[in-house]
């Protein structure tokens, strides 16, 4: 059971290599899938359940190859149909631990009514949302989140849509978990998708995803080197939002309710006047702001951005199934069929 970690009594500690399948990997080389895949296998290692407590469910898109690539259990769906699939494998059989894996497109345009309802109902599971603003697998369209002005093969002038903000679709969805990280580090997804498989609900992790094709280096800010100092704001809890190459910047709270960027040191500004991270907390405000920065007006905001306690749907439906059991006087089904007007052929 999900439920039941391993220990030196009962199976040897598996590694990450064990989370490994035999299938050949197909994605291109320098694809940014390949280190969410190196990622999510060091979390399960570091989780110490075993491989067939996992269920692995995609959709279709190049993120969706996932399962081939994974040592546990998988299926390989339908397009936009990942989070209605993952939810009746979960609500079957709520003892899996479920990872259901999308990128932006299949997530959320012909998936957007499944995401935000598996957001809603807080079905305990962890969705990896792979955002490289394009649709790669059909050759370079541009996506719900690609950039306003984009020039694609479907949008030749510039994409003139509004991108979605994928944390304010789910935080209007009433989500409990919503974590960002990048493919390049691999250490900081590997902890994030820890942090949302603990959590008890649906659990969005957004990963900020190259596509070397099609849309190469459109994180460039937040992963390069020369810059990354600058526009990453890597949160955690209790502690101040300090980030920049000199760890000198910070954010407070402006009397309009924005979030400013500050230097510490100047204007009288010190560390006791940057705002502490506070995943935990009930109201969504300062999730919605620190969600919603993007560079180069802000840092973009990586790791825990929202983790709050609830009930998860799984959960309620197994309680409202053994209290209905408790009073039914049905028991088997051959009091279903015996029950009520009954007739005799003959």
């Amino acid at each position: 059971m999900a439920d039941t970690v391993l220990n030196a009594s009962n199976i040897k500690k598996l590694s990450a290599k064990d989370f490994k399948s035999d299938q050949e990997n197909r994605w291109c080389p320098g694809c940014g899938d390949h280190g969410i895949l190196n990622s999510v296998q060091k979390a399960m290692a570091d989780m110490e359940y075993k491989k067939e407590d996992y269920a692995v469910i995609s959709g279709i898109g190049c993120s969706s190859r996932f399962p081939y690539y994974m040592n546990t259990y998988g299926f390989h769906t339908i397009h936009g149909r990942a989070a209605a699939i993952a939810s009746g494998v979960k609500c079957a059989n709520p003892d899996l631990k479920i990872i259901q894996v999308s990128g932006d497109g299949d997530a959320l345009a012909i998936g957007g009514n499944h995401f935000i309802h598996a957001v809603r109902r807080n079905i305990d599971m962890t969705i990896l949302l792979f955002n490289n603003e394009i649709y790669g697998l059909t050759k370079g369209q541009y996506s719900p989140t690609s950039k306003q002005g984009m020039v694609t093969k479907t949008s030749p002038f510039g994409s003139i849509e509004e991108p979605f903000k994928p944390a304010q679709l789910a935080l209007g969805a009433q989500s409990k978990f919503y974590a960002r990280s990048i493919d390049t580090s691999i250490k900081l997804t590997t902890e994030v998708v820890k942090a949302a498989s603990a959590h008890k609900g649906t659990s969005i992790v957004e990963v900020l995803q190259n596509c070397v094709i099609y849309n190469d280096g459109t994180h460039s800010l937040v992963t390069d080197k020369a810059t990354k100092g600058d526009y990453q704001l890597i949160l955690e809890q209790d502690k101040p939002m300090i980030f920049g190459i000199e760890k000198n910047k910070g954010l407070i709270l402006g009397a309009n309710g924005k979030l400013i960027v500050v230097t510490i040191g100047e204007n009288g500004i010190s560390e006791a006047d940057v705002l502490t991270h506070d995943a935990h907390t009930e109201n969504p405000h300062m999730h919605w702001l620190l969600s919603s920065m993007m560079a180069p007006e802000y840092p973009v905001a990586l790791g825990v951005i929202r983790d709050v306690d609830s009930t998860s749907y799984d959960e309620k439906m197994v309680q409202q199934i053994k209290d209905v059991q408790a009073i039914s006087t049905l028991k088997c089904m051959d009091d279903l069929l015996n029950s009520g007007d009954t007739w005799v052929v003959e």
